[in-house]
């Protein structure tokens, strides 16, 4: 993890991020420029004490400051449901996988595989081998890259967050209701995550582990297991 992305975004595995950081950008861009031009006016105004009487009580001042903010909230929210409907674009999956948060761990199944189905703990600190402290599990979560993959996911006990930044992935797992997530993952790699919802005293001993490879590799290992 990058000293950058711990103040942003974590770097984009997926084409839901990659929207993400886009409009991101761009509302950052815009409310940017929006301050730096009313810190001028207000420092202009303050220095000179312009007070215009033409320009306190014009009409057409009054139309233009009411239309500009019109013009720019439009500018937002047009790329904001695209955004959205991008996100939640109801594609047909290649593959379907379940997870069920418990307290404290969490449990996968793979709807196209009837006999792939784990728990997936933490590892505790000595046998954890590398620096991810919290995020390493005994069993990892297979995934083909560049597949369309839908994740449902739901809970036993108490409403748990099934979340991974660098997917742009977070979706509630509630008691008796199934949500679901679809994305895609455009690159091999480990990808961690945490449950995201205060569920109790272990709340943050969830640690999800994804491991992305290409799909031959993803059904070699899916037959060993």
């Amino acid at each position: 993890m990058s000293t950058w992305s711990l103040i942003s975004f974590q770097d984009s595995a997926s084409p839901t991020l990659e929207q993400m950081i886009m409009f991101h950008d761009f509302t950052m861009t815009v409310l940017t420029m929006i301050t730096i031009l009313v810190s001028i006016n207000m420092i202009f105004i303050m220095k000179y004490k312009f007070t215009n009487r033409f320009l306190l009580q014009d009409q057409t001042t009054e139309i233009i400051w009411t239309l500009i903010p019109v013009f720019i909230l439009l500018a937002i929210a047009l790329p904001s449901l695209q955004t959205l409907y991008l996100l939640d674009d109801p594609f047909t999956p290649n593959l379907t996988v379940k997870s069920i948060g418990h307290q404290w761990f969490w449990s996968y199944e793979y709807s196209d595989f009837p006999q792939m189905e784990f728990d997936s703990y933490m590892l505790p600190a000595e046998e954890t081998k590398t620096h991810n402290r919290l995020l390493e599990s005994d069993n990892s979560v297979l995934l083909p890259t560049f597949t369309k993959v839908r994740m449902i996911s739901t809970s036993t006990d108490v409403i748990h967050a099934w979340t991974v930044p660098s997917l742009g992935l977070k979706t509630d797992s509630v008691p008796g209701r199934l949500n679901q997530l679809i994305f895609m993952i455009k690159r091999p790699g480990i990808f961690y995550g945490q449950c995201s919802e205060i569920c109790g005293a272990n709340h943050s001993f969830m640690p999800i582990k994804i491991e992305a490879m290409p799909i031959s590799n993803f059904i070699a290992n899916i037959k060993l297991n």
